[in-house]
This record gives C-alpha cells, structure tokens and sequence, in this order.
C-alpha cells in the first residue's frame, strides 16, 4: 500500500459544470481510493471503486450516488493516480467533478509523482484467470427508451455504429496489456489501434508518461452546443479538448499525436480499471469501448470468484 506523502492541492474547471473546482489529495492509512465532498455537510467518504460508479452517460466516470454526495470526471485523476503507485489515498474536493485542466492525465501525474516516495510498496494484483467481455448492445439495453432513441439519432447523423465490445483475458498475470481500437467515421480519427502495457516496471512508468499521459479528450465542435444544453461540456474549449471541425477533417487546435485520440483512450481504460481497487493483470481489448463498457467488464469479472485471483 502506497500513500502520498504530504498534501498535493490542484485547481482547475470542470468540464461539464463548467465551474471552479478544487481538490486536495491526502495521505491515508486506509487502503483504496476514497473522495469527500467538502462543500456537503455531513457527507460520507465516497470510494472510488467499480461498484460504487453511480453513472458513466455523461462520457465520463461518476462514483458516488447521482442523487447525493457523487463527483464525475475521476478516469483522468485515477489514472494518474494508478500510474504514480498510489493506492490509498483521501481525495478532498468542493464540487461535483475533478477539474480537466488540460484534458489529459499529465498534470494531475506530474503533481501526485512529486508527492510520492521511491519505496518499493506493492499494489495488489487482480489476476485474470477467464475471459469476460462487455458489449455496447448491454450498455444501450439499459437505457431508457427516449435515451436509446436519442443516441440512435445522434449515431445515425455521425455514421456511427454500436458495436463495440471491451474484453478482458488472461496473460502472464504480470502485466496489463491494452489495445485500445477507435473506428469513427470522421476522417481525421478513422480506424485507430493502440497499444500500451504496464508491468510495475520504471519502464513502463516513462512510456506512459512520454507517449501516453499527455493525450487530450476529444469532442466534435458542432457538439458542444448540444451537450450544453444537457448539462455537459460547459467547461470545455479548445485549451481542454481536442476539438474536431465540423467537416470531421481536421482539429481547431494542433494534435500532439495524429493518433492521440486513441492515446486517450489508454488513459480512460487505466483510470476505469483502478476501480477495481488493485491493478488487473490480464488483456483488455477494448474495441470502440467506453466508460460504461469498462464499468461493466469489470462487474462481470467480480461476478465469479472463478474468474480471478487476489495477490
């Protein structure tokens, strides 16, 4: 078990609120990733794991019950989290999500590093033993009806299609190899593969953090007045968000990457998958996946003692 040595402040946006927000992480005795809604009185801590993600609809990771003390947009944060070895840890914050500041995991990396000692603490291995997988078509049955109408519109509009499918299977249970696989109908993202593994090793740590940590989330512009309307993407602009134009062939602001979105997509999968309390070892395949879609390989996973080990 691996804690942050001292108190580490960041401050930001939210990206669908649209609000200041600020959050301090604490050092903790306890094991696991906790949140406290400081501006609720009386609020309980909030873990951070995957039986506690109350909503992932708005392209996001929500822990916490939507109808009381919650806090959305915690992929980016536990995914740096994850990466820099801290495992047990108190995460106070005033507001409803974690701020995007610059739409990737970087700067949330770079200050939690800083904060943390060079020991040789262990996290815990969730060790695939069979192979579980999540499809899109579950996710849509879940929906209200008016919600699936509205998404079969929107992808209808985009060209897209709801096939995607996140798996998880067993390896060496050493490591977690990610393929991330985009496929959008937009010229400038197309068909995009990826892949990233995470074995504890420093190694691994830079790749992340030089090729990896970095990547932006993405959005189309002429979306952005949609989602606000419905209480998202209030905060976003182009400093956060990788924002494609509306010919879908090219970006307002410069890719770091041509392939950066599918980069992100490494992230959002690490961040989901510290929700399991631990570090999953096995392969995630994750085809057009989603939050949703990882949220709910990972209920499958811990749905028979069979299908992993606990080292």
């Amino acid at each position: 078990m691996k804690t942050v040595n001292k108190e580490v402040k960041i401050s930001g946006q939210g990206i669908h609120s649209g609000l200041p927000v600020n959050l301090v992480i604490k050092p903790s005795d306890k094991p696991g990733i906790f949140f406290r809604r400081v501006d609720m009185a009386g609020t309980d801590l909030i873990a951070a794991v995957y039986d506690n993600v109350g909503e992932t609809k708005m392209r996001n990771t929500t822990v916490g019950m939507t109808d009381g003390a919650h806090v959305q947009t915690v992929e980016h944060l536990m995914a740096a989290l994850f990466m820099a070895g801290v495992d047990s840890a108190i995460v106070e914050i005033d507001g409803v999500e974690t701020p995007i500041l610059d739409g990737s995991a970087a700067q949330f990396y770079d200050a939690i590093v800083a904060a943390v000692d060079a020991d040789k603490s262990k996290m815990k291995r969730i060790v695939v033993k069979r192979e579980v997988t999540a499809h899109a078509a579950e996710i849509l049955k879940q929906l209200p009806w008016f919600v699936r109408i509205q998404l079969w519109i929107m992808n209808k509009i985009a060209g897209r299609k709801s096939n995607g499918f996140v798996k998880l299977s067993p390896n060496d249970g050493k490591s977690l190899d990610i393929k991330a696989t985009l496929v959008y109908p937009e010229k400038i993202i197309g068909n995009q593969s990826y892949e990233y593994s995470f074995d504890g090793t420093k190694k691994s740590v830079e790749v992340f953090r030089k090729d990896v940590a970095r990547a932006r989330t993405f959005g189309k512009y002429s979306e952005w007045e949609y989602l606000k309307k419905r209480g998202m993407g209030r905060g976003a602009n182009e400093s956060n968000v990788i924002a494609l134009n509306d010919a879908g062939d090219g970006t307002l602001n410069e890719l770091i990457w041509a392939d950066e979105f599918v980069r992100h997509k490494i992230i959002d999968a690490i961040g989901d998958m510290f929700t399991s309390g631990g570090m999953v070892c096995g392969n995630l395949e994750s085809y057009k996946g989603s939050h949703a879609m990882n949220n709910l390989v990972l209920k499958k996973l811990f749905s028979n003692p069979d299908n992993y080990d606990i080292i």
